[in-house]
């Protein structure tokens, strides 16, 4: 069943028209990748289906009643609203029926008259229904599976408008998830999330009941959560029914063979073009002109303006052109670490650490957000100091950087006037080096501050490639980039004679690259000869067990309190509780007169009889 169609969209900003005409389909449970490089119009196709926008042609519907759920910027929330508060925004209407389930209770505890009384178990058990039906009794369960899937338990008692944007673009994204919304839509979910909270939700969305849309440029998660990608590419809209991985070769071979049709097509043009010409000269060299040859060039002429003509693929589009400038080599050892330990007051990242770079190395750290990746960078930098040991960078060693939050000093300079502070050439060798980074034209002269995380991240590239340098340090390096520019990044570091440091939660960049890896886990740096992925299966091995997952403090409603997954005996030993208690007040129930007392054990009875439902309702799941 379609849950979602778009009929002849199109849409244009500032004069620019980004498609038309545009109409696609989103089943019901579908698991679908929109990709396509940047600017082509995803985040609008995104947009324009949660209502954010409305389309300037064309028609969107939605299935009755559906929800859609996009995160298209970050909302407001008055000072003293924490992150737990934001979390459990997701659950409002459930939350007030549980305290008007607990102030029902407190009525009828006080309340004689019958007929009242009666009224307010009628209302009580429709609402405790409603309550269970809406999965009132899993609300605290499913925060706490969202805050530490997500891993930001530091985040549920901090006032939301003291976090950064990265912590509340992750709290928003925790609320979607919670909300449950039957179409999900999600652009760059994994931003802002380490290796560990991706792959958590991985396997939340293979599991959502829902359906989910995701824009991203991580290729592993693609795979891993989507089973049919749509293709936005110069305003149309190609599907494929496949993942990612298989949709770059499908996509690949549907090229070669439009290109080949083309190529046909333009061969028979070519020669019905002659055709016209010889018939048109014949019949004109006729005396008297011959009008069946001029009839029968008109002829052709008119097939050749009815023929549909096939639009030439685009086999290579254009790329960044990443070229690393020759310089001289580095010592032996690049950067070493012996014994390290860091602290931040009682908060210890890790101690005892040791970390090896060798001359061409390749080497990746990885681990949770928070456990110090950044500030081993940072030491190396000479902007942090070790808590003890000693950290040292080697000899002649040109270093690099590329942070992942790139600024300059002056928002308001050009860009082309950025890059030339760092690389000194004329202002037409910077105009032709910066055009090979996609900045053409008049582009280079548009203010820093004004450039999109992506452009900033392609502006600082053009001035590492053209700087004397033999030790590239990477902080997150893909972020921002399209999947094309991180492609074209990764065949640059490949030929790059020098030696890399990257700091990334790109797994597909990780296992490409890196052939050594450092892991920080629970304050201990592990060293793995291997790229991410053997890594991650060997660590079980040599780590110990983690601790105890941290549980969000419940602050439900008494009446949305109740055990959690209870075992076989526990539920049978319930039951059996409970029909005996029942069975008590039955008695009672025969042999009292007085009518108050009669009115609380009938009260007393409606309430063991929810429970005695409740147990079984375990019992049934347990067996399920």
């Amino acid at each position: 069943m379609i849950l979602c169609s778009a009929q002849e969209l199109s849409k244009m900003f500032g004069g620019h028209l980004i498609f038309e005409d545009l109409s696609f389909e989103i089943p019901e449970r579908a698991r679908i990748g929109l990709v396509g490089r940047n600017g082509t119009g995803k985040t609008t196709i995104f947009k324009l289906v949660s209502g954010v926008e409305a389309p300037d042609k064309g028609l969107i519907h939605l299935k009755k009643g559906a929800k859609v759920g996009y995160l298209a910027q970050i909302p407001q929330y008055k000072e003293g609203t924490n992150g737990i508060d934001v979390l459990r925004s997701a659950f409002s209407d459930l939350i007030q029926k549980g305290e008007r389930l607990i102030e029902l209770e407190n009525l009828m505890g006080m309340e004689n008259d019958p007929d009242i009384l009666n009224r307010l178990l009628e209302e009580y058990g429709k609402l405790q229904d409603q309550f269970t039906i809406a999965g009132g009794y899993e609300m605290e369960s499913d925060i706490a599976k969202v805050v530490n899937g997500l891993a930001i338990e530091e985040l549920v008692e901090k006032d939301f408008n003291d976090c950064s944007g990265g912590e509340q673009t992750k709290l928003c994204l925790g609320l979607i998830l919670l909300q449950k919304p039957d179409l999900l839509l999600l652009d760059e979910p994994t931003n802002h999330l380490d290796i560990g909270a991706v792959e958590w939700l991985e396997g939340f969305l293979k599991e959502y009941e829902g359906t989910v849309m995701c824009i991203s440029h991580d290729r592993y998660f693609l795979d891993h959560v989507i089973t049919k990608v749509y293709d936005l590419e110069d305003g149309e809209l190609t599907i494929y029914h496949t993942n990612y991985s298989d949709f770059v070769k499908e996509k690949e071979a549907r090229l070669m063979i439009e290109f080949q049709a083309y190529q046909e097509q333009q061969k028979k043009i070519k020669k019905m073009k002659e055709a016209i010409k010889r018939l048109r000269e014949w019949a004109n060299q006729a005396n008297p002109p011959n009008e069946a040859l001029h009839k029968r060039a008109r002829n052709m002429e008119r097939a050749l303006e009815r023929m549909e003509k096939i639009k030439r693929p685009i086999l290579d589009r254009k790329k960044m052109g990443l070229e690393f400038e020759e310089t001289d080599r580095s010592g032996k050892i690049v950067f070493s670490m012996e014994n390290v330990s860091k602290a931040y007051g009682e908060k210890t990242l890790f101690e005892e650490a040791g970390l090896l770079v060798h001359f061409k190395d390749r080497t990746a750290i990885v681990g949770q957000n928070g456990t110090g990746k950044s500030t081993i960078i940072k030491m190396l930098l000479g902007e942090e100091s070790a808590g003890s040991g000693v950290v040292k960078v080697g000899s002649n060693v040109k270093l690099g950087y590329l942070s992942q939050h790139f600024t300059v000093a002056d928002p308001s300079v050009r860009l082309i006037d950025a890059f030339r502070e760092e690389v000194p050439v004329t202002e037409g060798d910077a105009r032709h080096i910066l055009a090979r980074f996609l900045f053409y034209g008049p582009n280079v002269f548009r203010k820093v501050g004004r450039l999109s995380g992506g452009e900033k991240m392609r502006l600082r590239l053009a001035q590492l490639m053209h700087q004397d340098i033999n030790f590239l340090v990477l902080d997150e390096p893909t972020n921002h980039l399209d999947i094309d520019s991180r492609e074209v990044l990764e065949d640059a570091l490949e030929d790059f004679k020098g030696t890399i440091l990257a700091v990334s939660h790109d797994r597909y960049f990780l296992n490409k690259l890196f052939k050594k890896t450092y892991w920080i886990h629970n304050g201990q740096l592990y060293f793995f000869d291997g790229p991410y992925s053997w890594a991650k299966e060997k660590l079980p091995q040599i780590a110990p067990k983690e601790p105890v997952v941290k549980v969000v403090k419940e602050t439900m409603p008494k009446a949305g309190q109740v055990k959690l997954s209870p075992t076989m005996e526990e539920i049978e030993e319930g039951l059996e509780r409970v029909e005996g208690e029942i069975f008590a007040i039955e008695e009672k129930l025969l042999s009292q007169e007085d009518l108050d007392v009669l009115q609380e054990l009938y009260r007393e009875k409606e309430q063991k009889e929810q429970e005695r439902n409740k147990l079984y309702e375990d019992l049934e799941e347990l067996l399920a």
